[in-house]
Order: structure tokens, then C-alpha cells, then sequence
């Protein structure tokens, strides 16, 4: 059983399938419309990665970690960039729709690949929830910009409703007066309507931008690809504009001290820095309908990850300059920024470009989710529905539906924190296995029988590297590795998850030395792989119950409906 659940597809198998695709149900093939060049892979890139994280939760990143928040920007991005050289070259090696999950089948085998479809479904489809959210509460205040007013029940979700109202309640029993804040809530709750005897609240904005987006989505590449071009010179003009004329407000007393809560502060902001910078690999779902993506893939995916982290490092600098950190713990942090400083009028174009940038965000999300499920169920391991393309509008059509649903249904009533956090371990459990995966590939061919695509991942031997860095850090972490194994009985998750990164970075700082390992793969995994034990606990228990849930589901259906199953 053990070498079926690893079983691989070759390139050529995967490319058969590609070409072939599978019967819509009206006698046409599976075929994507071939749309995309280097500009736009780039745009959607930026369009992923600049969305809720410069506008959100760089606030709280930076109330945690000071202006070294920036520092956190550069960390992240050398460890994406890691792994977006380890995509870039899968990506000119198997030129094909699917992403991570693709890559794995390639390179790991079955089980393997279906763990990683099953988490990125926490990137893209999850993730948009969140995004979704954070879009509803922008949207919002834009509205209340202009004097207009949704009822409150409209735009959050119970468990927010709830909470709030509590609060308010509390406040009111303790003889204290409301503020503007609870009293919001306080009337919401009581202006909400009941039926059986439940208040409710639904997010209405939310889940209408999701169903337009996914609409968008269904009618085809071209039109996504022309709206996504667009969103993304309006919020990169904004984004620019915005650090010129706020640099002028600086105050560089703001940047003393650098990390006022040490690198400890700064780690604590990894979650919501991460979350800024997923979504550069669903350029890499979009492969079938790329041109020439064994060149252009490869460049959109490195041109994008530079972008946008000078942007993310100005923006991180300009905030922490124009007020002190402590005051940085809002939901809009660059709208507050300004208002701080008198500039209410910038406040609104901030507001506009959230609006737009996290539209962008929806919008390339929504479009990598269902061409992974396009590839799964051209593997057999998802019913052949999903795979389904449609003979006018050449997108996975059925996919794309479902992906809508998926999103829109919860995105009325969820809270966004938790998901969040299960969206980075997500991404981050995808960038781990693209960058071992690569470790693999001088045994894989291309499309053309050679054993190199394109693009090449530059080979730096890490044999003395990667073992120092590994004896310096353990050097450095003596004192946690120490308090980590006397603690394992605890039950503590987070130090058993810290004993677990040490004894994956001692052995593969051992297969390094032995096998001459290339360098940037290994540091893809190792920076990935510290970047998810820091994600708190509890979010690694409900991402354990998710994984539990998808293994159940391949071993119902997917182990024995697998195209190499019946092969």
C-alpha cells in the first residue's frame, strides 16, 4: 500500500492529461484560453500579495514589533523569495495548472500531493474569506465617507455581534458610559432583527463582492486579466503616493527604539506578515493559460516578490515614522496614519485604494482555487465535474462555482482571526514541500527530455553552509531548545513543535554535508518551516482536524478513483 499512496505521474503523463483535458459534457476538450504574458503574471503577483496586509494588519505588526517590523518584511521575503526560485523553476520544469499540488505529484508522489491540494484550499479558498471580510469593512467606511450608513446587523458577522454587545452590556451594568464604539454595538445588537428568538448578522457586503468576483471569474481569463491589470496601477499609484507625502510627516524620534519588545516583538507580527505576502504562487496555477510559461512564469513570480516588498518595507517606515508604534494597533492603520496628522482627505483615497486592492486580492484567489481542483480531478482524485471547462468561456467552470459557494456562504458569518493563521500554515506547508520538492528534480525531465527548463534554480552547495548556520542558531536557541525538551510533557503543542523544527533542521544540516545538498531549497524549508511553529497552537489544532478531514476524503474516494490507480 505504501508505495501506492506514493506513487508519482511523470511530466509527459501530466502534460497528456493537460493537453487532453476532460469532456465538458457537450463533446469539447478541457483546453484553457492562452492569455497571459509577463506584465500580466506580474500584475497578478502584486494583485495578490498587496491587498488586507498593507492595509490591516501591518497595523498590528507593528504595534507588536515597533519599527523593526521592517525587518520582519525583509525576514519574509527572503524566505518567499527561497521559495518562489524553488517555484519558479517547477514552474518551467511542468509548465502546467495546479501549483504546489502538481509540483508534489511530481516530485513526492500521491498522498503527498493531495495533502498539499487539500492546504492550499486553506490559502485560496479560505484565505478569501478573510480577504472578503476585511473588503466589507473597507467598503464600509468608504461608504460612511459620503455620509451613507448600512444597518449594523448588515455588515458583521454574529460571533463579532455578540461579543461587542456583551462588552457594551457590561460596560452599562458597571455604571460606565458608552463610547462611540459600544454604543455602535449596542444598537446593533438591539436593531438587529430576531427570528425564533435569534438576533441575526450577516455580512451582506462580503458575500455580494464574492459572487461579482466570482461571476468575473466564470466569464473568462481575459476579462480577469484586464480588471486585475487595472485594480493593480491604481493601488500601486496610491501605495506610492501615499509613501511620498507621508514621508514629509515623518518624525524620526518615532523610530526610537528600533524594537522596543526585542526580536521577540518583532516574531510575534510573523503571522500577519506572512499572511501580506501569500498568494505570489498563484501566478503558478495559471500556467495553462500563460503563453510562454516556461519563461514568463518564472519572471512574473521573482518580478512581483521585489515589488512588493520595497513597497511593504517604505510603507512599514512611513508608519512607524509618522506616530509611534503603540498607536499602530487599528484595523487601518494607514488611513489612521493620516488622520493623526490632520490629512482626513488622503484618509478617503486610502480608503478607495483598499477597496480596489483587496478587490485585486479576491480576484486572483478566486482564480487559482478551482484550476487546483481542475488538475485534482484530472488525476481522478476529485469527481470529474471539477475538471469540467466550459466550451465558451475556456475556465473550469463548475470548479469556479463551487470555489464561489465555498467562499461567499461562510464569508457572511465567520470571523476572520482564526483563519487568518490557518491560511499562513496552509501556504507555509505548501512552500516547505515545492522547496524539497526541487531537491528531486535533477532526477525529473521536462517536456523536451532534458533535465532542465528555462529557468534554473542557481546551484550553491550547502555543505558547509547550512551546518554552521544550523550550529549558530542552536547556539543562539539554547536556552529554548533546553526549556523545549524538559517541557515535552506538558502538552505544550508550540515546544513540541520547536523540538520537532530542531530535529528536522540537525538532519537535514547531516544529509547536506553527506549529499552536497543545493543551497536555496534547504533554507526554503528550513525559514518556511520556523515560520510555522510560530503560528500559535491552536490554530495547528484545527488545522490537524482540516488534514484529518481531507486524508478522510482521499482514502474514501480519491486512493481508489486515482487515474494511476486504474493504470
Amino acid at each position: 500500500m505504501s508505495n501506492s499512496l506514493f506513487r508519482k505521474k511523470s511530466i509527459e503523463k501530466i502534460v497528456k492529461d493537460a493537453e487532453a483535458g476532460l469532456d465538458d459534457g457537450h463533446g469539447h476538450s478541457g483546453g484553457l484560453k492562452k492569455v497571459l504574458n509577463v506584465k500580466d503574471l506580474t500584475f497578478m503577483g502584486i494583485a495578490a500579495v498587496v491587498g488586507a496586509g498593507i492595509f490591516s494588519t501591518i497595523g498590528k505588526a507593528a504595534f507588536d514589533g515597533g519599527p523593526g517590523i521592517s525587518l520582519l518584511f525583509i525576514i519574509t521575503a527572503v524566505t518567499c523569495g527561497f521559495s518562489a526560485l524553488c517555484y519558479a523553476e517547477f514552474a518551467s520544469r511542468v509548465p502546467i495548472a495546479g501549483s504546489a499540488y502538481t509540483y508534489a505529484y511530481v516530485s513526492f508522489g500521491e498522498i503527498i500531493a493531495w495533502i498539499i491540494g487539500w492546504a492550499l484550499i486553506l490559502e485560496y479558498a479560505i484565505g478569501n474569506i478573510v480577504v472578503a471580510i476585511s473588503w466589507s469593512g473597507y467598503f464600509n467606511n468608504l461608504l460612511e465617507g459620503f455620509g451613507l450608513h448600512l444597518p449594523g446587523w448588515m455588515i458583521t458577522d454574529p460571533g463579532s455581534a455578540k461579543e461587542a454587545f456583551t462588552k457594551a452590556q457590561e460596560t452599562l451594568n458597571a455604571g460606565g458610559a458608552l463610547d462611540k464604539t459600544m454604543q455602535f454595538a449596542y444598537d446593533t445588537w438591539n436593531n438587529a432583527p430576531v427570528i425564533a428568538g435569534k438576533h441575526i448578522f450577516l455580512n451582506i457586503p462580503a458575500f455580494i463582492i464574492v459572487c461579482l468576483i466570482s461571476a468575473l471569474t466564470y466569464i473568462g481569463m481575459k476579462e480577469s486579466k484586464k480588471m486585475t491589470n487595472f485594480l493593480v496601477i491604481f493601488k500601486i499609484l496610491v501605495i506610492i503616493f501615499v509613501i511620498i507625502v507621508g514621508f514629509f510627516f515623518v518624525e524620526p524620534g518615532n523610530w526610537n527604539p528600533f524594537m522596543p519588545n526585542d526580536f521577540g516583538g518583532v516574531l510575534k507580527g510573523v503571522s500577519a506578515v506572512f499572511y501580506a505576502y501569500i498568494g505570489f504562487d498563484a501566478i503558478s496555477t495559471t500556467a495553462e493559460e500563460c503563453r510562454n510559461p516556461q519563461r514568463d512564469l518564472p519572471r512574473g513570480m521573482i518580478y512581483s516578490l521585489v515589488i512588493c516588498t520595497v513597497l511593504y518595507i517604505l510603507v512599514a517606515f512611513v508608519l512607524t515614522g509618522m506616530v509611534n508604534y503603540s498607536e499602530l494597533n487599528v484595523s487601518d492603520p494607514l488611513a489612521f496614519v493620516f488622520e493623526r496628522v490632520g490629512q482626513n482627505w488622503i484618509g478617503y483615497i486610502v480608503s478607495v485604494s483598499a477597496v480596489v486592492a483587496t478587490t485585486s486580492v479576491l480576484l486572483v484567489f478566486q482564480l487559482g482555487q478551482p484550476r487546483i481542483w481542475m488538475s485534482m480531478s484530472r488525476d481522478g482524485l476529485l469527481p470529474k465535474a471539477f475538471g469540467k471547462v466550459h466550451p465558451k468561456y475556456q475556465t473550469p467552470w463548475f470548479s469556479t462555482i463551487i470555489t464561489g459557494i465555498l467562499v461567499a456562504v461562510p464569508s457572511l458569518f465567520m470571523r476572520s482571526s482564526l483563519m487568518t493563521d490557518l491560511t499562513s500554515i496552509g501556504t507555509l506547508f505548501a512552500f516547505v514541500l515545492v522547496s524539497g520538492g526541487v531537491l528531486t528534480l535533477p532526477r525529473i525531465a521536462n517536456l523536451t527530455g532534458n533535465s532542465t527548463g528555462k529557468f534554473k534554480l542557481p546551484y550553491i552547495n550547502g555543505k558547509v553552509i547550512v551546518p554552521l548556520l544550523f550550529v549558530l542558531f542552536a547556539f543562539f536557541s539554547k536556552d529554548r531548545i533546553i526549556s523545549s525538551v524538559q517541557n515535552l510533557g506538558s502538552d505544550n503543542l508550540q515546544e513540541i513543535l520547536f523540538v520537532i523544527f530542531i530535529v528536522l533542521a540537525a538532519v537535514l544540516s547531516v544529509l547536506t554535508f553527506i549529499r552536497n545538498y543545493s543551497l536555496i531549497p534547504i533554507l526554503g524549508v528550513l525559514f518556511c518551516s520556523y515560520l510555522l511553529i510560530e503560528i500559535p497552537a491552536v490554530s495547528w489544532m484545527y488545522f490537524l482536524i482540516w488534514m484529518a478531514i481531507g486524508l478522510s476524503i482521499y482514502f474514501l474516494y480519491g486512493y481508489r478513483k486515482s487515474r494511476l490507480a486504474k493504470a
